[in-house]
């Protein structure tokens, strides 16, 4: 099929003729709304997404700070219950804030630690203990994995609606079909069945 008449016939309701009815039209420009939205809003969520995704995982990365802790009592080194199969368990580890004071807290340290052994801790900016911030390789990757998905959501959304909307569209054709339908039968004289 040459271009031309396969651009004429994708693209026949934006031509002039007398078959085109008004929710043809109105599809067209739906069609052509939920392309446009689907390319520039997925595109512009996902890298808006990502941009703050990225700077959420660089402020961890530059609030929290690795501290020594001693490990406060024996932690078993075989674990028995749900997720033993890490090697690390939650113990009671003592360290000292950047301020100078003691603090204590519940850490994962690794199975088979001893009571007075040393450990490293993550804390944030008030000297609570939080879990480790993401390497920039991997908080790339959750950026990228979270851009992604916020591109993917608007694409639902766009589609979603894009479908609802010329399936009202279908159902208002059928309906002129059958009004019309009412009107021009009688007229004709050979009737089957």
């Amino acid at each position: 099929m040459p271009l031309d008449a396969y651009a004429r016939k994708r693209l026949w309701r934006w031509y002039d003729n007398p078959l085109r009815r008004r929710d043809d039209v109105i599809e067209a420009w739906i069609v052509l709304a939920a392309w446009t939205v689907f390319t520039l809003g997925g595109t512009a969520a996902g890298l808006v997404t990502a941009r703050a995704a990225d700077d959420a995982f660089a402020r961890q990365r530059a609030e929290r700070q690795s501290v020594r802790a001693v490990v406060l009592h024996d932690v078993p080194l075989v674990a028995a219950g749900p997720g033993s199969g890490s090697g690390r368990l939650m113990t009671a580890v003592r360290w000292t804030a950047a301020d100078g004071s003691p603090r204590t807290g519940r850490a994962l340290v690794s199975t088979g630690s001893r009571a007075g052994s040393k450990v490293t801790v993550w804390q944030d900016g008030h000297g609570r203990l939080t879990f480790a911030p993401p390497s920039p390789t991997r908080a790339a990757v959750e950026s990228g994995v979270a851009g992604t998905a916020a591109a993917t959501a608007v694409a639902g959304l766009v589609f979603g609606s894009g479908t609802v909307a010329r399936r009202r569209l279908d159902r208002r054709r059928v309906e002129a079909w059958a009004r019309e339908w009412v009107l021009v039968e009688p007229r004709w004289g050979h009737r089957t069945g």
